[in-house]
């Protein structure tokens, strides 16, 4: 079958591979129809590898060799394993990217995107930017009738932003910041809104980015090529600064920009990734009673549905919705305009596309 095979940086190629074989007891064979790249994609391909464990004695490592990438894709049930309830042969899923264990501490806290035997298909385990796709079936998801397959291929992307707005603490009648409108980005102002937050405060270097973000109905847009962040801060919110500030664009700066952003008692979410070690202010944290957290990924069983029945019930996708290209583009128009930060929405990947 053809697949994107990661084989180290700068080294993606399109080639025929083994097809998943059948479903062990509890997984299903999935036909991919349409996938999903992000930043983690495109970090991997230009500086990686980062997360993918190449080196056999990683410990995340699920098998020997090159990777097959994609951990966002939405397919249709082909084979269903034994023990398998629930789920039927031609229903369309969402996988959720990673496996747990549900026995450890943290599954067991319901923070399964934590478990201590965590991995990601895609990163640590052949995902799905592949024809078939073989995961485990109690991580799959049935999508809405009313949920078209662009949309449903954003239902990872789109939990992680509610994870992160559920941890963030936000609530409504708050001002919340968000640094970053990308990708991931967009979706989180999606997300609040959802959920009811307003006013929010969208922060780009990018004009289209916040021409999108408006479009999404955020109340105000700060452009720093235009306007030093904290002082339209001061501006927006009389002096006071934001409730809380969510730092989505792993720009180096950025996570020390948020703590000046940020009213006294307030609160920073981290969850853009950094390429390196960064100094913060913890005695400016501490003076002015700073809360910091971070999030990372979702939980499957609770933002994947909630994902779903937003992309479902909105026109969301196609306001995020950059391109959809053919697997055999992935590289030329998918993951290296990704990676020179010339892409405005998401980058979709239809498998059948020649």
């Amino acid at each position: 079958m053809k697949a994107a095979v990661y084989h180290g940086r700068r080294d993606v190629r399109i080639e025929d591979r083994p097809e998943p074989g059948s479903p062990g007891p509890g997984e299903v064979v999935l036909e991919v129809l349409m996938g999903g790249i992000c930043g983690t994609d495109a970090g991997e391909f230009v500086h990686g590898p980062l997360l993918i464990p190449l080196d056999v004695r990683h410990p995340a490592s699920r098998h020997r060799g090159p990777v097959i990438l994609g951990h966002e894709f939405v397919g249709r049930i082909a084979t269903v394993g034994p023990e398998v309830e629930d789920l039927a042969v031609g229903q369309r899923v969402v996988p959720g990217a990673a496996w747990w264990c549900g026995q450890c501490r943290w599954c067991l806290e319901g923070r399964s995107n934590l478990c201590a035997q965590y991995f990601v298909f895609g990163l640590h385990a052949d995902g799905g930017l592949a024809a078939l796709a073989k995961v485990p079936a109690r991580m799959c998801h049935v999508v809405p009738d009313a949920c078209g397959d662009e949309s449903a291929a954003m239902g990872q992307p789109v939990a992680i932003a509610l994870h992160a707005v559920r941890q963030s603490g936000v609530q409504p009648g708050q001002v919340l910041a968000l640094i970053g409108v990308g990708g991931i980005g967009s979706c989180i102002l999606a997300a609040a809104q959802a959920q009811g937050i307003s006013p929010i405060i969208a922060i780009d270097i990018d004009e289209q980015r916040l021409e999108r973000a408006a479009r999404l109905g955020v109340s105000f847009l700060v452009n720093t090529r235009r306007e030093d962040p904290e002082h339209a801060m001061r501006r927006l919110t009389g002096g006071v600064g934001a409730d809380v500030v969510i730092e989505a664009s792993g720009a180096s700066l950025a996570p020390e920009q948020a703590l000046t952003l940020v009213r006294r008692g307030g609160r920073v979410l981290l969850m853009g990734l950094q390429a390196a070690h960064r100094v913060l202010d913890l005695r400016a944290m501490v003076l002015r009673e700073i809360e910091l957290r971070c999030s990372n990924g979702h939980v499957c069983d609770v933002d994947l549905p909630e994902a779903l029945t937003l992309l479902a019930t909105t026109d969301l996708a196609c306001t995020l919705l950059d391109r959809v290209i053919g697997l055999d583009a992935l590289v030329h128009d998918g993951l290296l305009p990704l990676a020179e930060h010339q892409v405005h929405g998401k980058i979709l990947v239809d498998i059948k596309r020649t």
